[in-house]
Protein backbone atom coordinates (compact mmCIF):
# COMPACT_ATOMS: atom_id res chain seq x y z
CA UNK A 1 0.00 0.00 0.00
CA UNK A 2 1.27 3.51 -0.71
CA UNK A 3 0.93 5.04 3.00
CA UNK A 4 1.95 8.13 4.00
CA UNK A 5 5.46 7.98 4.83
CA UNK A 6 6.11 5.85 1.26
CA UNK A 7 4.59 9.44 -0.13
CA UNK A 8 6.78 11.74 2.09
CA UNK A 9 9.59 9.96 1.43
CA UNK A 10 8.52 10.06 -2.61
CA UNK A 11 8.22 13.35 -2.47
CA UNK A 12 11.44 14.26 -0.69
CA UNK A 13 13.17 12.58 -3.43
CA UNK A 14 11.05 13.87 -5.83
CA UNK A 15 11.90 17.40 -4.70
CA UNK A 16 15.37 16.78 -4.68
CA UNK A 17 15.54 15.54 -7.82
CA UNK A 18 13.85 18.84 -9.52
CA UNK A 19 16.67 20.48 -7.61
CA UNK A 20 19.30 18.85 -8.91
CA UNK A 21 18.19 19.06 -12.42
CA UNK A 22 17.75 22.87 -12.27
CA UNK A 23 21.56 22.99 -10.50
CA UNK A 24 22.90 21.05 -13.40
CA UNK A 25 20.57 23.02 -15.75
CA UNK A 26 22.70 26.03 -14.35
CA UNK A 27 25.63 24.99 -14.95
CA UNK A 28 26.01 22.65 -18.12
CA UNK A 29 28.19 24.71 -20.55
CA UNK A 30 25.88 23.30 -23.19
CA UNK A 31 22.65 24.33 -22.11
CA UNK A 32 22.70 27.91 -23.02
CA UNK A 33 24.05 30.79 -20.90
CA UNK A 34 22.40 32.43 -17.34
CA UNK A 35 19.83 34.81 -18.30
CA UNK A 36 20.67 37.98 -15.61
CA UNK A 37 23.53 40.12 -17.61
CA UNK A 38 22.96 38.23 -20.57
CA UNK A 39 20.72 40.34 -23.05
CA UNK A 40 20.07 38.73 -26.54
CA UNK A 41 17.81 40.01 -29.29
CA UNK A 42 16.68 37.57 -32.72
CA UNK A 43 14.51 38.59 -35.69
CA UNK A 44 13.60 36.79 -38.74
CA UNK A 45 15.42 37.59 -42.00
CA UNK A 46 18.22 39.86 -43.17
CA UNK A 47 16.65 42.92 -42.57
CA UNK A 48 17.10 41.72 -38.84
CA UNK A 49 20.37 42.33 -38.69
CA UNK A 50 19.68 46.57 -38.89
CA UNK A 51 16.23 46.01 -36.48
CA UNK A 52 18.36 44.59 -33.98
CA UNK A 53 21.43 47.03 -33.89
CA UNK A 54 18.14 49.26 -33.21
CA UNK A 55 17.14 47.19 -30.41
CA UNK A 56 20.79 46.95 -29.09
CA UNK A 57 20.71 50.41 -28.58
CA UNK A 58 18.40 49.78 -25.58
CA UNK A 59 19.49 45.85 -24.93
CA UNK A 60 23.41 47.48 -24.49
CA UNK A 61 22.66 50.17 -22.12
CA UNK A 62 20.81 46.99 -19.99
CA UNK A 63 17.50 48.59 -21.42
CA UNK A 64 14.14 46.56 -21.17
CA UNK A 65 13.19 44.42 -23.59
CA UNK A 66 9.99 46.02 -24.06
CA UNK A 67 11.91 48.94 -25.36
CA UNK A 68 14.20 47.06 -27.43
CA UNK A 69 11.54 45.11 -29.37
CA UNK A 70 9.98 48.16 -30.26
CA UNK A 71 12.53 50.54 -31.23
CA UNK A 72 14.04 47.24 -33.37
CA UNK A 73 11.48 46.97 -35.76
CA UNK A 74 10.60 50.31 -36.24
CA UNK A 75 13.88 51.03 -38.03
CA UNK A 76 12.60 48.09 -40.49
CA UNK A 77 8.86 49.91 -40.46
CA UNK A 78 11.09 53.31 -41.32
CA UNK A 79 13.31 51.73 -44.20
CA UNK A 80 10.14 52.07 -46.92
CA UNK A 81 11.55 48.83 -48.19
CA UNK A 82 8.90 46.55 -50.53
CA UNK A 83 7.89 44.53 -47.92
CA UNK A 84 7.40 46.18 -44.55
CA UNK A 85 6.12 49.32 -43.38
CA UNK A 86 4.29 52.52 -45.62
CA UNK A 87 7.17 51.49 -48.61
CA UNK A 88 5.81 48.13 -48.86
CA UNK A 89 3.33 46.43 -51.59
CA UNK A 90 -0.14 46.78 -51.45
CA UNK A 91 -3.37 45.14 -51.47
CA UNK A 92 -4.96 43.99 -54.54
CA UNK A 93 -6.59 47.49 -54.53
CA UNK A 94 -3.63 49.90 -54.12
CA UNK A 95 -3.69 50.42 -50.85
CA UNK A 96 -0.96 49.80 -48.31
CA UNK A 97 -2.47 48.18 -44.98
CA UNK A 98 -0.50 47.52 -41.99
CA UNK A 99 -0.18 45.12 -38.90
CA UNK A 100 1.50 44.92 -35.92
CA UNK A 101 1.30 43.51 -32.28
CA UNK A 102 3.73 43.53 -29.39
CA UNK A 103 3.99 41.60 -25.83
CA UNK A 104 6.02 42.37 -22.58
CA UNK A 105 6.96 39.97 -19.95
CA UNK A 106 3.64 40.32 -17.70
CA UNK A 107 1.51 39.21 -20.79
CA UNK A 108 0.14 42.77 -21.27
CA UNK A 109 0.23 42.88 -25.19
CA UNK A 110 -1.37 45.03 -28.04
CA UNK A 111 -2.29 44.76 -31.47
CA UNK A 112 -3.29 46.87 -34.81
CA UNK A 113 -4.69 45.38 -38.27
CA UNK A 114 -5.79 46.27 -41.42
CA UNK A 115 -3.84 50.14 -40.23
CA UNK A 116 -3.33 52.73 -43.17
CA UNK A 117 -1.60 56.17 -43.74
CA UNK A 118 0.54 55.76 -40.07
CA UNK A 119 4.58 55.24 -40.33
CA UNK A 120 5.06 53.03 -37.19
CA UNK A 121 2.40 50.54 -36.74
CA UNK A 122 4.22 48.54 -33.67
CA UNK A 123 4.01 51.97 -31.33
CA UNK A 124 0.23 52.57 -31.94
CA UNK A 125 0.06 48.44 -30.96
CA UNK A 126 2.17 49.45 -27.88
CA UNK A 127 -0.31 52.30 -27.17
CA UNK A 128 -3.18 49.74 -27.34
CA UNK A 129 -1.22 48.06 -24.52
CA UNK A 130 -0.92 50.38 -22.60
CA UNK A 131 -3.50 53.04 -22.69
CA UNK A 132 -6.69 50.92 -23.77
CA UNK A 133 -8.83 48.00 -22.43
CA UNK A 134 -8.19 46.39 -25.47
CA UNK A 135 -6.18 44.08 -27.01
CA UNK A 136 -6.66 44.91 -30.63
CA UNK A 137 -7.60 47.72 -32.47
CA UNK A 138 -8.75 47.52 -36.73
CA UNK A 139 -9.11 49.57 -39.57
CA UNK A 140 -10.19 53.22 -39.38
CA UNK A 141 -11.17 52.85 -35.56
CA UNK A 142 -7.08 51.75 -34.94
CA UNK A 143 -6.32 54.74 -37.04
CA UNK A 144 -8.77 57.25 -35.79
CA UNK A 145 -6.65 56.17 -32.01
CA UNK A 146 -3.43 56.84 -33.61
CA UNK A 147 -3.99 60.01 -34.92
CA UNK A 148 -5.69 60.90 -31.30
CA UNK A 149 -2.26 59.76 -29.78
CA UNK A 150 -0.61 62.16 -31.91
CA UNK A 151 0.99 59.94 -34.75
CA UNK A 152 0.40 62.34 -38.06
CA UNK A 153 -1.49 60.83 -41.07
CA UNK A 154 1.00 60.17 -43.84
CA UNK A 155 0.43 60.74 -47.44
CA UNK A 156 -1.27 57.97 -48.90
CA UNK A 157 1.10 57.33 -52.12
CA UNK A 158 2.72 53.70 -53.08
CA UNK A 159 6.83 53.97 -52.93
CA UNK A 160 8.63 53.57 -56.31
CA UNK A 161 9.25 49.40 -55.77
CA UNK A 162 5.73 49.04 -54.54
CA UNK A 163 4.29 51.04 -57.19
CA UNK A 164 6.31 48.99 -60.27
CA UNK A 165 5.77 45.57 -58.68
CA UNK A 166 2.11 46.57 -57.76
CA UNK A 167 1.62 47.03 -61.75
CA UNK A 168 3.58 44.56 -62.98
CA UNK A 169 1.20 41.99 -61.00
CA UNK A 170 -2.34 43.86 -62.46
CA UNK A 171 -1.05 42.57 -66.03
CA UNK A 172 -2.20 39.22 -64.34
CA UNK A 173 -3.44 39.83 -61.55
CA UNK A 174 -2.77 36.35 -59.96
CA UNK A 175 -2.72 35.18 -56.43
CA UNK A 176 -0.90 32.30 -57.25
CA UNK A 177 2.96 31.59 -56.03
CA UNK A 178 5.03 28.88 -57.17
CA UNK A 179 8.13 27.27 -55.62
CA UNK A 180 11.48 28.19 -57.54
CA UNK A 181 13.73 24.77 -56.75
CA UNK A 182 16.90 25.84 -58.15
CA UNK A 183 17.17 28.29 -56.11
CA UNK A 184 15.67 26.85 -52.99
CA UNK A 185 13.72 29.84 -52.84
CA UNK A 186 9.97 31.14 -52.58
CA UNK A 187 8.92 33.21 -55.63
CA UNK A 188 5.98 34.37 -57.82
CA UNK A 189 5.90 33.59 -61.38
CA UNK A 190 7.30 36.46 -62.71
CA UNK A 191 10.70 37.95 -61.07
CA UNK A 192 9.10 41.45 -61.05
CA UNK A 193 6.02 40.88 -59.13
CA UNK A 194 4.93 40.98 -55.52
CA UNK A 195 4.74 37.42 -53.22
CA UNK A 196 1.70 35.58 -52.66
CA UNK A 197 1.05 34.11 -49.74
CA UNK A 198 5.08 33.69 -49.28
CA UNK A 199 7.14 35.89 -47.33
CA UNK A 200 10.16 36.14 -49.09
CA UNK A 201 9.95 37.46 -53.06
CA UNK A 202 12.34 38.22 -55.21
CA UNK A 203 12.53 42.01 -57.38
CA UNK A 204 13.92 43.58 -60.25
CA UNK A 205 17.64 44.15 -58.22
CA UNK A 206 17.89 40.72 -57.73
CA UNK A 207 17.51 40.73 -53.59
CA UNK A 208 15.28 38.91 -51.54
CA UNK A 209 12.45 40.61 -49.21
CA UNK A 210 10.20 39.54 -46.65
CA UNK A 211 7.09 40.89 -45.55
CA UNK A 212 7.48 40.02 -41.74
CA UNK A 213 9.62 41.25 -39.32
CA UNK A 214 9.09 39.37 -35.79
CA UNK A 215 11.69 39.84 -32.98
CA UNK A 216 11.88 38.32 -29.83
CA UNK A 217 14.60 39.73 -26.97
CA UNK A 218 15.54 38.93 -23.79
CA UNK A 219 17.04 41.81 -21.48
CA UNK A 220 19.71 42.13 -18.60
CA UNK A 221 17.39 41.21 -15.80
CA UNK A 222 16.20 38.18 -17.93
CA UNK A 223 12.57 39.54 -18.95
CA UNK A 224 11.22 38.67 -22.45
CA UNK A 225 9.29 40.82 -25.15
CA UNK A 226 8.68 40.43 -28.63
CA UNK A 227 7.48 42.40 -31.55
CA UNK A 228 5.76 41.80 -34.90
CA UNK A 229 4.94 43.80 -37.77
CA UNK A 230 4.24 43.46 -41.28
CA UNK A 231 2.70 44.88 -44.55
CA UNK A 232 0.83 41.77 -45.82
CA UNK A 233 0.43 39.19 -48.36
CA UNK A 234 1.24 41.85 -51.39
CA UNK A 235 -1.66 42.24 -53.73
CA UNK A 236 -3.55 40.45 -50.97
CA UNK A 237 -7.69 40.89 -50.79
CA UNK A 238 -8.57 44.33 -49.29
CA UNK A 239 -9.50 43.57 -45.51
CA UNK A 240 -7.25 40.32 -45.19
CA UNK A 241 -5.38 40.17 -41.75
CA UNK A 242 -2.25 37.51 -41.50
CA UNK A 243 -1.50 36.09 -38.52
CA UNK A 244 1.39 39.14 -37.27
CA UNK A 245 -0.51 40.64 -35.31
CA UNK A 246 -2.83 38.36 -33.64
CA UNK A 247 -1.25 37.16 -29.94
CA UNK A 248 -0.90 33.23 -30.02
CA UNK A 249 -0.21 33.16 -33.86
CA UNK A 250 2.22 35.37 -34.82
CA UNK A 251 3.89 36.49 -31.78
CA UNK A 252 3.55 35.05 -28.15
CA UNK A 253 5.72 35.72 -24.83
CA UNK A 254 5.53 33.84 -21.53
CA UNK A 255 8.12 35.20 -19.29
CA UNK A 256 8.56 31.98 -17.53
CA UNK A 257 9.40 29.84 -20.22
CA UNK A 258 10.26 31.66 -23.51
CA UNK A 259 9.07 33.67 -27.04
CA UNK A 260 8.39 32.89 -30.21
CA UNK A 261 7.41 34.35 -33.38
CA UNK A 262 6.35 33.44 -37.08
CA UNK A 263 6.78 34.30 -40.43
CA UNK A 264 5.06 33.01 -44.04
CA UNK A 265 1.89 31.94 -44.81
CA UNK A 266 -0.27 33.83 -41.84
CA UNK A 267 -3.22 31.54 -42.57
CA UNK A 268 -1.57 28.50 -41.79
CA UNK A 269 0.27 30.03 -38.46
CA UNK A 270 -3.11 30.92 -37.61
CA UNK A 271 -5.10 28.17 -38.10
CA UNK A 272 -2.71 26.12 -35.63
CA UNK A 273 -2.09 28.83 -32.86
CA UNK A 274 2.12 28.98 -34.42
CA UNK A 275 3.78 30.78 -31.86
CA UNK A 276 1.85 29.57 -28.72
CA UNK A 277 2.40 25.97 -29.55
CA UNK A 278 6.07 26.70 -29.85
CA UNK A 279 6.56 27.71 -25.95
CA UNK A 280 3.75 25.39 -24.37
CA UNK A 281 6.40 22.94 -26.32
CA UNK A 282 9.15 24.51 -24.76
CA UNK A 283 7.39 24.50 -21.26
CA UNK A 284 7.37 20.68 -22.20
CA UNK A 285 11.05 20.79 -22.12
CA UNK A 286 11.66 21.00 -26.18
CA UNK A 287 14.29 23.14 -26.87
CA UNK A 288 14.15 26.25 -29.16
CA UNK A 289 14.77 24.33 -32.36
CA UNK A 290 13.22 21.63 -31.58
CA UNK A 291 9.82 22.91 -30.74
CA UNK A 292 9.94 25.32 -33.96
CA UNK A 293 10.41 22.02 -35.80
CA UNK A 294 7.40 20.39 -34.06
CA UNK A 295 5.59 23.56 -35.16
CA UNK A 296 5.86 22.92 -38.60
CA UNK A 297 5.87 19.26 -38.56
CA UNK A 298 2.18 19.88 -37.22
CA UNK A 299 1.51 22.27 -40.26
CA UNK A 300 2.58 19.84 -42.45
CA UNK A 301 0.29 17.13 -40.82
CA UNK A 302 -2.72 19.47 -41.59
CA UNK A 303 -1.77 20.23 -45.14
CA UNK A 304 -0.73 17.05 -46.49
CA UNK A 305 1.34 17.71 -49.50
CA UNK A 306 -0.32 21.14 -49.81
CA UNK A 307 2.30 22.17 -47.25
CA UNK A 308 5.24 21.39 -50.39
CA UNK A 309 3.56 24.67 -52.26
CA UNK A 310 3.73 27.11 -48.83
CA UNK A 311 6.44 28.52 -46.70
CA UNK A 312 6.35 29.17 -43.02
CA UNK A 313 9.29 29.31 -40.28
CA UNK A 314 9.22 30.09 -36.75
CA UNK A 315 12.18 31.64 -34.91
CA UNK A 316 12.20 31.08 -30.58
CA UNK A 317 14.26 32.32 -27.37
CA UNK A 318 14.06 30.66 -24.36
CA UNK A 319 14.65 31.29 -20.72
CA UNK A 320 18.35 30.26 -20.86
CA UNK A 321 19.15 32.24 -23.83
CA UNK A 322 18.75 29.68 -26.27
CA UNK A 323 17.68 30.30 -29.28
CA UNK A 324 16.26 28.20 -32.36
CA UNK A 325 14.44 28.36 -35.74
CA UNK A 326 12.84 25.94 -37.92
CA UNK A 327 10.78 26.20 -41.53
CA UNK A 328 8.60 24.26 -44.38
CA UNK A 329 10.92 25.40 -46.79
CA UNK A 330 14.74 26.17 -47.68
CA UNK A 331 15.74 29.90 -47.55
CA UNK A 332 14.53 31.15 -43.34
CA UNK A 333 17.23 32.93 -41.71
CA UNK A 334 17.36 35.46 -38.72
CA UNK A 335 19.61 37.43 -37.34
CA UNK A 336 21.32 37.10 -33.57
CA UNK A 337 22.86 39.96 -31.71
CA UNK A 338 24.39 39.56 -28.28
CA UNK A 339 27.50 40.73 -26.75
CA UNK A 340 29.58 37.93 -28.36
CA UNK A 341 27.95 37.71 -31.30
CA UNK A 342 25.80 39.45 -34.46
CA UNK A 343 25.49 36.61 -37.19
CA UNK A 344 22.87 35.58 -39.42
CA UNK A 345 21.90 31.85 -38.74
CA UNK A 346 20.28 29.62 -41.73
CA UNK A 347 17.36 27.54 -40.34
CA UNK A 348 16.92 23.87 -40.89
CA UNK A 349 13.95 22.69 -42.51
CA UNK A 350 11.66 20.16 -43.41
CA UNK A 351 12.10 20.02 -47.46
Amino acid sequence: MFNRRKFLQSSVFSSLGLALGRKAWANDPGAGHLVTGSPIVISTWDAGIAANKGAWEILGRNGRALDAVEAGVMVTEASQNCCVGLGANPDRDGFVTLDACIMDEFANCGSVAFLERIKHPISVARRVMEKTPHVMLVGIGAQQFAVSEGFPLEEQKLSDGAKNSYENWLRKSEYKPVINIENSKMNTETPKSGPGPFAPSRFDNGEWNHDTIGMVAMDAMGNLSGSCTTSGMGFKMRGRVGDSPIIGAGLFVDNEVGAATATGQGEDVIRMCGTHTVVELMRQGYSPEQACKRAVERIIKIKGDKAKAIQVGFLALNKRGEIGGYAIQKGFSYAVKSDTQEKMVQAGSFY
